[in-house]
């Protein structure tokens, strides 16, 4: 990995904070997939090719196929995700596109027709969280190693 500078060594308690962060979000109930899936999607609207890289790498390790990784630009036109997965990729959608997607009443309704209200509050921290590590992996220039 490439980087600007080495930020983990310069702001260690903040870094701590975002691994706090990413510890408690691995320890939600939303499943493993679902969480990749929103890292990946958030990742490819936000251009982090680093987190890219990462989370496609992780999910074909935890047995996701190339297809579902593939089709994420499209997952709404796609059978192969579960309705809760679809839901909550949309939901990651408008979160990562706040400034102009905002998040509908009727989006936060047919969220929680899949997930309860801590799963909801949980969605949106994994979801921030991801949005963050994509900014602080670009605004420090990190990038993905070839293989």
């Amino acid at each position: 990995m490439s980087q600007r500078v080495p930020y983990y060594d310069i702001a260690p308690d903040g870094m701590k904070i975002m691994m706090d962060m990413e510890k408690y979000t691995k320890q939600t109930t939303i499943n493993r997939t679902t969480r990749e899936l929103i890292k990946i999607r958030a990742s490819q609207i936000n251009g982090c090719a680093f987190c890219i890289d990462m989370h496609t790498s992780d999910a074909r390790k935890m047995g996701e196929s190339e297809q579902r990784i593939y089709c994420l630009n499209a997952w709404n036109e796609c059978s192969f995700y579960t309705p809760e997965e679809k839901v909550a990729l949309e939901l990651s959608e408008h979160i990562t596109l706040i400034p102009t997607k905002r998040v509908p009443d009727d989006l936060y309704k047919r969220v929680r027709e899949h997930y309860d209200e801590k799963q909801y509050v949980d969605l949106v921290l994994i979801i921030n969280q991801i949005n963050s590590w994509n900014r602080i992996s670009i605004a420090m220039g990190n990038t993905p190693t070839k293989i």
